[in-house]
């Protein structure tokens, strides 16, 4: 089996999940924050080099107050958690997305985080907090601009390699495999510039039910997909 070199993850579902068996929204979310941690596992297991989750959007401050403090002590508690789960599993984590919002004890744990695991080899894992793909696209211009300014890039010189390496994945090669959880089928503005050429694949199972063999199910259809990039297809 051919198996997606990076893998991207939608996580949907959580709150439906939690309400479907009388329990509260945020139970949904503490349920998800596991199946994380096992598909980082088994996604590593299967041969993908590239994991990354959208965990939370710059639209999900949004949602009810309880909800965003109860996901940010879950955030907190998680950054512990995924220390432990790197070290363990040789696992390299970087985060994504605008984080200036975010609390400066999260933003600590972050930075410990990532520097933590930069040296280790074995699965790549990005989580997008606080992130937005126009967000990002708007960034990376931003960045661009400064460098026209100071005259450290020409206008000739803005090319698609210029731009993606001012994006926060820059140096992570983009998806080969999009997945999106619960039914729903939109992008839900993430990694916009990145899934260019990306196959998606949507389920309807919750994410707190996503396991090993949904994953592989998501790898084999991608399996039967034309992979030619434009080029002319063979009769």
């Amino acid at each position: 089996m051919n198996v997606p070199n990076h893998v991207a993850i939608i996580l949907d579902g959580n709150g439906r999940w939690a309400k479907a068996k009388g329990m509260p929204r945020n139970y949904g979310h503490v349920q998800g924050a596991k199946t994380v941690e096992t598909i980082c596992e088994e996604a590593y297991r299967m041969g993908i080099q590239y994991l990354t989750v959208y965990a939370f959007s710059t639209e999900n401050w949004n949602r009810p107050a309880d909800e965003v403090n109860a996901l940010m002590g879950l955030l907190r508690n998680y950054m512990k958690t995924c220390l432990k789960t790197a070290a363990k599993n040789n696992m390299c984590v970087r985060v994504i997305g605008e984080k200036s919002r975010l609390d400066e004890d999260i933003r600590s744990r972050i930075a410990e985080l990532e520097k933590a695991t930069v040296h280790n080899t074995g699965l790549h894992f990005q989580i997008a907090i606080n992130y937005g793909g126009r967000d990002e696209i708007c960034r990376a211009f931003q960045k661009i601009a400064e460098k026209v300014e100071k005259g450290a890039l020409a206008p000739a010189q803005i090319t698609e390699g210029a731009i993606s390496d001012c994006l926060d994945t820059a140096g992570i090669p983009d998806p080969d495999l999009l997945i999106r959880t619960c039914n729903e089928q939109r992008i839900s503005n993430f990694l916009l510039w990145q899934l260019a050429y990306t196959e998606f694949y949507f389920t309807d199972v919750a994410w707190p039910d996503f396991s090993k063999e949904e994953l592989v199910k998501a790898v084999e259809a991608y399996n039967h997909r034309d992979r030619r990039y434009g080029l002319l297809k063979e009769e």
